[in-house]
């Protein structure tokens, strides 16, 4: 088949190289380059670097200019495919391809439209997600529902761990789909049920909130893995001031109620500090304070960093 892909990030490489692999024959839409950080390089796609690499046609469009328009439909694609490129696809060119445009949602739509739907499953403590594959319109993520896959979340799922276990899951969804438009089938069914969103996320999502439990703030920690951390400033002791990340954590009970959440409650040998939640404890492992590499909670009450009774 003929397919017009639209997808910019490592995510969406791995789909592009299936279809690769698929020898669909390829035009890609990806986003423009863009400055690092530091240094102001550019950094390229990785769906560009995957295409220059393996000689496959693409185009970085600032915006769907009439010329841009006019390349897409001289292309003449059976089938649009869109994975995490980033923007939303104006209907000019959503509407060009001969069986119109999917997208490959990671959620079990209407639940979780927007842009960060796995991120938000996990620091709702979700039990189940899914992947579907949905015709894009101009509403955000509300088209019909093409191909639906579920999976269950276990509960030491981080972001990273549920992504690899829903990309493959993805890429099946997303050759079905193909597989039903050879075969002439392109019906949709309409989502139902009550919509709920995932919005991009921020780096003030990773603040820590003591007066949840500690079941919630794991949830936000397996949620925001990736990014942005979840991170709490030291309010009393010999960091006061200082931003600690908590790279590694676990429940230690849920049961306990406290007055004095937020505190430093134990020193667990060999293994970390308990910090007290409304309800119960967590456990952190590891730790990264401001500027510096990533250690183990030990080792940072080692070099007497943190010690019981201080405050976050």
């Amino acid at each position: 088949m003929r397919i017009l892909f639209f997808g910019t990030a490592f995510i969406s490489k791995t789909y592009l190289e299936e279809l690769h692999k698929s020898r669909h024959e390829i035009f890609a839409v990806t986003m423009p380059d863009k400055p690092a950080l530091r240094g102001q390089k550019l950094i390229y796609p990785a769906v560009k670097v995957y295409a220059v690499k393996n000689n496959i046609s693409f185009i970085q469009p600032e915006e769907f200019t009439p010329d841009v328009v006019e390349t897409i439909k001289n292309f003449a694609a059976d089938a649009g495919v869109a994975v995490a490129y980033g923007s939303l696809i104006p209907k000019v060119i959503f509407d060009i391809p001969k069986y119109k445009t999917f997208n490959i949602h990671f959620s079990l739509l209407p639940r979780y439209r927007g842009a960060a739907p796995v991120q938000h499953a996990l620091c709702r403590g979700e039990t189940e997600t899914g992947i579907s594959s949905f015709y894009i319109e101009e509403g955000l993520d509300t088209g019909g529902i093409i191909v639906q896959e579920k999976l269950n979340i276990d509960i030491k799922d981080n972001t990273e761990t549920l992504l690899n276990k829903l990309i493959p899951l993805g890429i099946d969804a997303m050759n079905k789909t193909l597989d039903l438009f050879r075969n002439g089938k392109c019906d949709a069914a309409s989502q139902t049920g009550n919509p709920s969103f995932a919005p991009s996320l921020k780096k003030l999502d990773g603040l820590v909130d003591w007066n949840k439990s500690a079941g919630e703030i794991y949830n936000q920690f397996r949620g925001l893995y990736l990014w942005p951390r979840i991170y709490s400033t030291v309010s009393q002791g010999k960091l006061t001031g200082k931003r600690i990340k908590f790279r590694e954590i676990e429940i230690f009970d849920s049961d306990s109620v406290n007055k004095d959440s937020g505190t430093v409650y134990s020193i667990e040998k060999n293994r970390g500090f308990t910090v007290s939640c409304a309800s119960g404890r967590i456990l952190v492992a590891k730790v990264q304070s401001e500027n510096k590499s990533v250690v183990s909670a030990w080792d940072f009450i080692q070099g007497r960093q943190i010690s019981a009774g201080d405050r976050f």
